[in-house]
C-alpha cells in the first residue's frame, strides 16, 4: 500500500511539472499566459455574434475553452473554430467539446497566424496588445470579405471600432467590435 502510494504520489507531481512547464512555455512562445474571459465578458461577446452570418466563428486564442464552448452551445448550427498553442488548456477545452458532444466545434493546437481565416465571417479574441498587432497584419493580407471582430480587452491598433462596451466590472474591461470591409 505504501509503495503504490508513493508511486501515485511521485506520477502525480510528474504530470503537475509537465503541466506547468507546457504552460510556461506556450507563455514564453506567444509571449501571454492563457487567460480565461470572465462570465461578463463572454456575455457580452456573446450578445455581439451575429446569428446571420453564414462563415465560420473563429476565436483566435481560445484558451481553457470558456468563450469557444459558450458559442458553439449557443449557435449548434454554426461551425465554430478554436486555435490555441498552449497544450493543458487546449486539451481541457477538447474534453469539453467531446463530454459536451459538441460536433460544431473544430479545436486545432495551432498558432492563428499560420491558420486561414479566409472562411469566416466572425473572429472573436482575447490576446495582447503584441497578438492583436499580428491580427492586424494579418487582416492586411488574408481578408477577402467583410468580417466581424469581437475583442476581449484589446483593441486593433489601426482600425476604429464599430463599437466599445465597458464592462461593469472592477476593471471596467473594454469590449471592442469591429465591422470590418475589405479595401
Amino acid at each position: 500500500m505504501i509503495v503504490s502510494m508513493d508511486f501515485i504520489a511521485i506520477a502525480l507531481f510528474f504530470v503537475v511539472v509537465i503541466i506547468a512547464i507546457s504552460i510556461v512555455w506556450s507563455t514564453q512562445k506567444t509571449g501571454i499566459s492563457p487567460m480565461m474571459s470572465s462570465t461578463k465578458a463572454c456575455q457580452t461577446m456573446l450578445t455581439e455574434i451575429s446569428t446571420h452570418e453564414k462563415g465560420a466563428l473563429i476565436d483566435l486564442g481560445s484558451g481553457w475553452g470558456t468563450l469557444v464552448i459558450a458559442v458553439a452551445k449557443k449557435y449548434p448550427n454554426k461551425q465554430v473554430i478554436g486555435y490555441e498553442l498552449s497544450w493543458f488548456p487546449w486539451l481541457v477545452s477538447v474534453l469539453y467539446k467531446y463530454s459536451m458532444s459538441l460536433n460544431n466545434l473544430t479545436l486545432y493546437r495551432k498558432d492563428f497566424k499560420n491558420a486561414d481565416l479566409s472562411g469566416a465571417d466572425t473572429l472573436v479574441c482575447y490576446l495582447f496588445p503584441g497578438a492583436m498587432v499580428a491580427l492586424e497584419d494579418k487582416l492586411k493580407y488574408d481578408m477577402p470579405k467583410k468580417i466581424t471582430i469581437v475583442s476581449n480587452t484589446f483593441a486593433l491598433p489601426s482600425y476604429k471600432p464599430t463599437k466599445v462596451i465597458k464592462l461593469k466590472d472592477f476593471y471596467k474591461t473594454p469590449i471592442y467590435v469591429y465591422h470590418i470591409q475589405p479595401k
